[in-house]
């Protein structure tokens, strides 16, 4: 598998996830890491192993951003200094853990695995958009396949069209009435967009355009390195400037767990319905085929297997390419 992308923000989990005075333990990149709020409002995220003997910390006990090892006692801070050892006497300076930039935006907890030094909030990407429309639920699943599968599923939008007929399907509009863009903007995102001219309606719709009536839809997707998406999605009947129902736009932020597994966080709409039609869209569609690619490829990586590239692929591969040039930069 490839080698993580270091030097960029990802996220590690919503901020509402992290118990009120208390830790929140995650397994990311690879590595497991303790998340808590410090007493001065910012955030601490420190290793979860123990540098005496290497045991998890998170089974020891915590109490005011310090948290003592449950084996012999050595206690840290949200720094990764050991501020107590109860045996007496001088430390060495290998007596901390590994800690890491963390800040929050959007809601949500970002960190810097790479260079601290480089780690420049601003570039993080924008998702002022999920607390600046409608009520939403924060949401995240851990989806046992490798996030660059994943990514290349979210910027592949065509297959709606195949694998989620009834749950988001387009009605084959995408093909009989589509185009598609992929473009880079300055930020460095790559978009993908898909934009329906006069088109059926999905199923959901018809009985609001009437017989007969047809739409113009959009469906556009944003990558930022390493696989902080976006979904913005418009429709409005044809020849009319007011959209049907108010524009969506979805947070789809992929974190590696490990290299076979990914935390995906993203919103929905208050509701148990909503929750249930995001299980049904991602845990029992987009998940099982995205397993099954994996197994398919048996481990082999995406490039060694030589894929058929379609001009609907254009936006995945250059996703691709530009992570490859980024671990291309690392390795020096």
């Amino acid at each position: 598998m490839s080698a993580y992308v270091l030097n960029s923000w990802y996220m590690a989990a919503w901020a509402e996830e992290v118990p009120q005075g208390q830790f929140l333990a995650r397994k990311l990149l690879d590595r497991k890491w303790l998340l808590w709020r410090e007493a001065d409002g910012g955030w601490a995220m420190v290793e979860d192993r123990c540098p005496h003997r290497f045991v998890p910390l998170s089974r020891g006990t915590f109490a005011e951003g310090r948290i003592a090892c449950g084996y012999h006692g050595l206690t840290f801070d949200g720094t990764g200094a050991c501020v107590h050892n109860p045996f007496g006497g001088e430390l060495p300076p290998s007596a901390r853990v590994a800690s890491l930039p963390v800040v929050e935006a959007h809601g949500a907890l970002w960190f810097w695995p790479g260079d601290a030094d480089r780690a420049d909030p601003a570039a993080i990407p924008d998702f002022a958009f999920i607390d600046a429309g409608a009520p939403i639920e924060r949401a995240a699943y851990v989806m046992a396949v490798n996030y660059e599968l994943i990514a290349d599923n979210l910027l592949d939008l065509s297959h709606a069209e195949f694998l989620h007929v009834e749950s988001f399907g387009t009605n084959g509009s995408l093909f009989s009435h589509g185009a598609q863009t992929v473009e880079q903007d300055a930020s460095g995102a790559i978009w993908n967009k898909w934009d329906m001219t006069g088109a059926p309606p999905p199923g959901w719709a018809a009985a609001m355009v009437g017989p007969g009536g047809t739409v113009d839809q959009q469906l556009h997707i944003r990558w930022h390195a390493p696989a902080s998406l976006a979904l913005f999605i418009a429709m409005r009947r044809s020849g009319e400037a007011e959209p049907m129902v108010p524009p969506m736009a979805n947070p789809h932020i992929l974190t590696p767990e490990t290299q076979h597994s990914t935390h995906y966080f993203f919103t929905h709409a208050p509701g148990e319905a909503e929750a249930a039609q995001a299980r049904r869209v991602f845990l029992e569609e987009d998940e099982p085929m995205l397993a099954a690619q994996a197994e398919a490829m048996g481990g082999a990586d995406f490039w060694d297997c030589k894929p058929l590239i379609l001009a609907s692929d254009k936006a995945a591969v250059l996703a691709r390419r530009k992570l490859m040039q980024l671990r291309k930069a690392e390795a020096g």
